[in-house]
């Protein structure tokens, strides 16, 4: 997958931008490999995933401008949905889309250098999805955040609930696999129930978030195999076999 790696620590599978030489800018490639390794985790017999990055300058500069990705698909309870706890491993730079990445994990873990930093506002553009940050944190810093382009650190990030823990620079990822590790002892049907329950009826979901749900819904059907023996029974004007895949 592009600029993604994988790998298991027992339980735990940990999957990271690696793209350090342009600070894990999230491409087209980068969000669909995301995405992929996600499904592919919630298909396995992993008990929990790690996002993190490689090294420690940044988890991501947020999406390359010069390859727009749809970001949506890097994003979970978006372009993935698992019942399987997700932590975030955040070291460094933390920036954009990739932001939202991390805050829609269940668990957030950072370095001591970590700066979480959405500048939108400065860009002119956005594309909606950070205002579930504020059925997150506090209001009036979320706000803060999103409309004053604020780079929120480290102290201040765990002061405020944006992270659960803040460990050595450098630490951010063992110590995600730490508490993957933890929670694989744990009752999975519990784990799943609890986060289905606050996901589904407790977290509202803003209007990007839904759309962005939606097409992921649409994005399944124009991948699959039944949209091609449409396409082709349509071409040679026969009934078409659908298999439901």
């Amino acid at each position: 997958m592009d600029n993604i790696s994988i790998r298991d620590d027992g339980p735990v599978r940990i999957i990271a931008f690696d793209r350090p030489e342009k600070g894990h800018a999230i491409t087209r490639g980068m969000a669909e490999g995301m995405q992929r390794a996600m499904q592919d985790f919630d298909a396995s017999d992993q008990r929990v995933a790690v996002i993190t990055a490689t090294g420690t300058r940044a988890f991501s500069f947020g999406a390359d401008v010069g390859e727009p990705p749809d970001m949506w698909r890097a994003v979970p309870t978006v372009g993935f949905t698992t019942t399987k706890p997700v932590i975030a491993a955040v070291e460094g730079w933390c920036v954009g889309g990739a932001m939202v990445t991390a805050i829609m994990c269940d668990l957030i873990v950072c370095g001591a250098g970590a700066k979480f930093y959405y500048p939108e506002a400065k860009l002119g553009i956005t594309g909606g999805m950070i205002a579930g940050l504020a059925a997150r944190i506090p209001h009036k810093v979320a706000m803060e955040i999103m409309l004053l382009c604020r780079t929120i650190e480290a102290p201040r990030a765990a002061a405020v609930g944006l992270v659960n823990e803040v460990v050595p620079e450098g630490e951010a990822t063992a110590r995600a696999i730490e508490l993957g590790k933890e929670l694989a002892g744990f009752a999975p049907m519990v784990l799943g129930a609890l986060k289905s329950m606050v996901n589904d009826a407790i977290l509202p979901r803003g209007p990007a978030e839904q759309a962005a749900m939606h097409l992921a819904r649409v994005a399944v059907m124009r991948g699959s195999e039944d949209f091609a023996e449409g396409k082709a029974a349509f071409r040679e004007k026969r009934p078409p076999h659908f298999e439901n895949r």
